[in-house]
């Protein structure tokens, strides 16, 4: 067979070239087509992105008080009537605001007395005085997840409509308190709880609030029968209700007026429910 002359050689060479540039092109290609998106896409796409809900992973819109990129931990779903601190301990709960005038007297007397306190917050109230929900963080109080609209009625309501009870409200609270501030306890009103509900506000990072004391201070009973209901009532355990919204809070206040400094008189310490 003759051997190619030195120009034939050089055509040789140049087609070779040429078809391993080409194939080298196609196989990019290929690889770049077949890429897990999910690795690469902007944020808010793939694996890492945002539900549409604020419930989702690195891109999602963390809302105020998440303090993170991703959703809190989850906690236990039962419902928590201890305290956190061992000891004889009390743990104040004040539902159903804010309220203008009232939370802010309440305020005042648990700053007096150097009282710690669990606010157990609507989350239509929280969007509608926002100030208010700022002032109880201000003043170095927990906030607890108390739905969007106080319907003691929605453990008989659909699982959907429990749902978007639970976290609407927790969005409504988290934007009114400001950025880094977390909403740590879910109660459902009326203590309409359901396991659902339950599982919902747990997964999320609210633990279900019970009490242990029922003080019936939104009837306005009388300032002396509220107070005998806490002192009757601490053998009970250490969550005690009272309520600076739905209403006239003048007893409420009253009562707390008499009772702060009986509790420092009877040795407990203020504290916030086990979460």
């Amino acid at each position: 067979m003759a051997r190619p002359t030195a120009r034939r050689s050089r055509h040789l060479l140049i087609a070779t070239a040429s078809a391993l540039t080409f194939f080298a092109t196609i196989s990019g290609c290929v690889a770049m087509a077949t890429e897990d998106p999910g690795t690469t896409g902007t944020p808010g796409t793939g694996r890492g992105g945002d539900d549409g809900k604020g419930r989702g992973g690195a891109s999602s819109p963390a809302g105020p008080g998440s303090g993170a990129s991703t959703p809190p931990a989850r906690v236990s779903a039962e419902i928590s009537h201890e305290s956190e601190d061992p000891g004889k301990t009390v743990n104040l709960t004040i539902d159903d605001g804010p309220e203008p005038g009232w939370t802010v007297k309440v305020l005042d007397l648990l700053g007096k007395y150097d009282a710690k306190a669990t606010f157990c917050i609507i989350g239509s109230r929280a969007q509608e005085y926002p100030d208010l929900v700022k002032k109880v963080v201000a003043a170095g109080h927990r906030l607890c997840n108390h739905s969007v609209d106080h319907n003691t009625a929605m453990d008989k309501r659909p699982e959907p409509y429990q749902e978007r009870q639970v976290l609407d409200a927790r969005t409504m609270i988290e934007k009114a308190a400001g950025p880094g501030v977390r909403v740590f306890y879910y109660r459902a009103p009326g203590g309409a709880f359901t396991p659902y509900s339950r599982e919902v506000a747990a997964s999320h990072g609210m633990r279900p609030l019970g009490w242990s004391v029922d003080t019936h201070d939104w009837r306005n009973p009388g300032v002396g029968h509220i107070v005998d209901a806490v002192k009757k009532g601490m053998k009970d355990g250490p969550v005690v209700l009272f309520h600076d919204g739905g209403g006239n809070r003048g007893q409420t206040v009253a009562a707390l007026e008499q009772l702060l400094p009986w509790f420092k008189e009877q040795g407990y310490a203020f504290a916030y429910p086990k979460t």
